[in-house]
């Protein structure tokens, strides 16, 4: 069980290069605000949430009790010009949270100086011991599963703006997190990277458990069927959410998986027909109901007529979750499934 973070937060940006590194950071501005009170940056540090620039003496006189390890850089390992002021956070009595492949109390005498102080080293990225594999029991309730063309293209956002929306409505639904951001967002989880494989699909089955008829779990999808890295993962969420109902994300900027060139994206329909078919394993049942795309790139012109185009191609609603919101989506569910209690 994940414990109590304790707010308000401090980001940790560090020194990233990149605002991709930082998406942590920038998820947790961006969903939980209200919880933060700054970002602690680096020299060199190219990625900002938004946040007041704060030092670790001024966020502690802000109140703050928890620095957010906010970036992912490759590899997920500590970057060793960052310990010193990991060090002083703990000093100051600031729990540090972390959602790295890497593991705080790896870090040469961090635990004992944060236990000499009253604070905590909290690991995010740590599933529970106890996993076992998938059953493929049919269970009661809805789920939906975001999913995508790529890696890093929204699945967690347009996820979060589901769930939140249909909570709006009056509507029963949980946001089910599978990465260290949701995970921070929500508070609570299972990061799907770090379960051993065989146990992927059962760690689905348990993040998302039998409910009221009228309920909706919206699962944070992970990786894609299209990466040669991450479709692993993919898959195994597929099978052990059982999904009733699908949702694709995409960035419209881009044509090839990002970083590697000789892996175009098939077409969205061609994205759709496999993403169905791999579900099908455990909910013969499943459908596709919307396509969610990245269109930060584009003017509000451009995107019109690329949404024109997509829902042309598949039938299906197309909207930019951060631009359009979700209600497209909803109406979506809504006539697809039965399940509505306010409509």
């Amino acid at each position: 069980m994940l414990p109590v973070l304790r707010t308000p937060y401090l980001l940790f940006l560090g020194d990233t290069p990149s605002a991709t590194d930082a998406k942590t950071a920038i998820g947790i501005a961006y969903w939980r605000r209200e919880l933060c009170r700054g970002q602690f940056r680096l020299p060199g540090c190219a990625a900002d949430t938004g946040l007041p620039d704060l030092s670790l003496e001024q966020a502690k006189k802000l109140g703050v009790r928890s620095l957010i390890i906010g970036v992912a850089p490759m590899g997920g390992a500590f970057q060793p010009h960052w310990i010193e002021s990991l060090r002083q956070a703990a000093r100051l009595g600031l729990d540090i949270v972390s959602g790295l492949h890497t593991r705080l109390g790896a870090i040469p005498g961090l635990a004992q100086l944060t236990a000499a102080h009253g604070a905590r080293l909290i690991d995010v990225r740590v599933p529970p011991a106890d996993l076992t594999v998938a059953t493929g029991a049919k269970r009661s309730g809805r789920r939906l599963i975001t999913v995508g063309t790529d890696c890093a293209v929204g699945k967690k956002y347009t996820a979060l703006a589901i769930d939140r929306c249909l909570r709006e409505r009056g509507r029963k639904s949980s946001f089910r997190a599978t990465g260290q951001t949701g995970i921070m967002i929500d508070g609570s989880g299972i990061p799907i990277d770090a379960v051993v494989c065989d146990f992927v699909a059962g760690a689905a089955e348990r993040l998302s458990p039998a409910n009221d008829v009228d309920h909706w779990d919206i699962v944070e999808g992970q990786g894609s069927l299209f990466h040669p890295s991450y479709a692993g993962v993919t898959l195994g969420l597929l099978h052990g959410t059982q999904p009733d109902a699908l949702v694709l994300c995409h960035d419209l900027a881009r044509t090839t998986i990002d970083g590697l060139a000789d892996y175009p994206i098939p077409s969205l329909t061609v994205c759709i027909e496999r993403y169905v078919e791999a579900a099908r394993l455990t909910n013969s049942n499943v459908r596709c109901i919307g396509i969610a795309v990245n269109a930060s790139a584009m003017s509000e012109a451009d995107f019109s007529r690329e949404r024109a185009r997509i829902e042309a191609e598949t039938g299906l609603p197309c909207a930019d979750p951060i631009r359009d919101g979700v209600d497209r989506f909803i109406t979506a569910l809504d006539a697809a499934f039965d399940t509505a209690t306010a409509k």
